[in-house]
């Protein structure tokens, strides 16, 4: 599979100006290509990309063999325009009006009762252009580079600085990357490059039987909890991640944000930001352990929970809910994972946390099992465990039970379902039903 990174490089430059006027030409161009691709749109809704380039360029732009372009206006607003921006231009203007096309269709089949204003014309405030390698950019040496800017009235190259720090660390970490032509970026009043960088990664292709998978909870009590077991439903290894440092400053910083909101206290930008820092610091540290577990155990497949939690929060705990960053997680782990030939997986996340994994029913928890911590449960057997460490064996129960029972042809699967009803419901799959399973097709 290909994988594409992009990192951003500040630009040290005193030519602020020319960087302005580059940026809201480039803008002006799409708007133009935009008003041109919609008086035109049944000509050129059905072309290619490189069919459709070539069909505006040829309404608007004056060559030798195009003498007498159907929009001669073109060449006298943006004269000299970089071929390479122009194309870049078309192709931007194409989607928007592709997009407000899309649009106003779907908008046009909806009940005229319940529909609502039309969509309204496609429209940019300022868009950001890239500059292709050998036609805008050009690179000079590890730390400097040239960018084809409009300065006096005149498409120039001028030589900028790129930062050290931001050009070693790219050394480092993408010297066996593919580099991309970059774009151009405007942040809190500083101006940078994006640099893009394309990796192809081979994903292993393991036999079911033979993978060996890291099961991992994510949770709010432990930010993760992972287990690494086998399709017989040996559990090799159990590791819990505990940050009890940020867990408490995070806390910390919340009880300060609630008493200055009890004071009437609205806007507080400042703890808002040590909130949201102290949290994207925890989510990063607990893909980072993932990712470790999943190196030193050397696993084939990391298996997760499809959490998508919708409507409205409640409960004691609807603050750290709503803070709870589980897709940032999830989505770090799966670039970091794809990199090292890891594959992601993810399995229903219903019952996971309230079924006992021996398969004894629904589990008591704090108050109502006489605990007092909601990390505990209690079986009906009257075990007492680990809620979390139960759940992720039942999550990676469910990833084999549905790997197993796809192997199978739908006579073979109904016949082993009979045996193993609780199979057939991915919601009611434990560890107790993954080792039932296996001594179905043993037997």
């Amino acid at each position: 599979m290909k994988i594409i990174t992009s990192y951003n490089v500040r630009l040290k430059t005193e030519h602020i100006s020319a960087l302005k006027q580059t940026v809201m030409i480039y803008t002006d161009t799409i708007r133009y290509f935009i008003d041109v691709i919609l008086q035109e749109w049944d000509n050129v809704k059905d072309l290619s990309s490189m069919l459709l380039v070539n069909y505006i360029e040829s309404l608007t732009h004056y060559t030798e063999k195009n003498i007498n372009p159907k929009y001669p206006d073109f060449d006298i607003k943006f004269p000299k325009l970089p071929c390479y921006l122009r194309r870049s231009a078309i192709s931007s203007a194409f989607g928007k009006c592709k997009s407000y096309k899309s649009s106003l269709a779907n908008w046009e089949k909806a009940d005229m009762n319940t529909r609502g204003k039309a969509t309204s014309m496609p429209y940019i405030t300022y868009e950001m252009p890239a500059f292709y390698k050998g036609n805008m950019f050009e690179r000079i040496n590890d730390y400097d580079a040239k960018l084809k800017l409009f300065i006096n009235n005149d498409w120039q190259y001028i030589t900028v600085g790129l930062r050290k720090s931001d050009v070693d660390y790219i050394k480092h970490h993408c010297s066996f990357r593919t580099e991309m032509s970059p774009v151009l970026r405007h942040n809190h009043k500083v101006w940078e490059l994006c640099f893009s960088f394309k990796e192809k990664r081979d994903l292993n292709d393991a036999n079911i039987y033979n993978q060996r998978i890291l099961a991992v909870d994510i949770g709010i009590n432990n930010p993760c909890t992972c287990s690494i077991m086998t399709s017989d439903g040996t559990v090799l290894s159990r590791h819990f991640y505990k940050a009890p440092v940020e867990e408490d400053s995070l806390n910390h910083k919340l009880n300060k944000l609630k008493k200055s909101q009890q004071h009437g206290s609205r806007q507080t930008p400042k703890k808002w930001a040590s909130v949201n820092g102290m949290n994207t610091m925890l989510s990063r540290k607990t893909a980072g352990f993932i990712i470790n577990m999943a190196v030193l155990y050397n696993v084939d497949v990391i298996v997760m929970e499809n959490l998508n939690i919708t409507g409205k929060i409640h409960g004691s705990k609807k603050q750290r809910l709503s803070l709870w960053r589980k897709r940032a997680v999830q989505k770090q782990v799966t670039l970091q994972a794809h990199r090292l030939g890891i594959r992601i997986r993810r399995v229903c996340a219903k019952n996971t946390s309230k079924l006992a994994y021996d398969g004894s029913g629904e589990v008591l928890r704090g108050h109502d099992a006489d605990l007092n911590t909601y990390s505990l449960c209690k079986f009906k057997t009257g075990k007492i465990y680990n809620c979390d460490l139960s759940a992720s064996y039942n999550i990676g129960a469910r990833y084999y039970i549905r790997e197993i029972l796809k192997s199978f042809s739908e006579t073979e699967r109904l016949s082993i379902l009979a045996k193993v009803p609780e199979c057939d419901k991915r919601s009611t799959c434990t560890l107790a039903s993954l080792i039932r399973l296996n001594a179905v097709l043993a037997s």
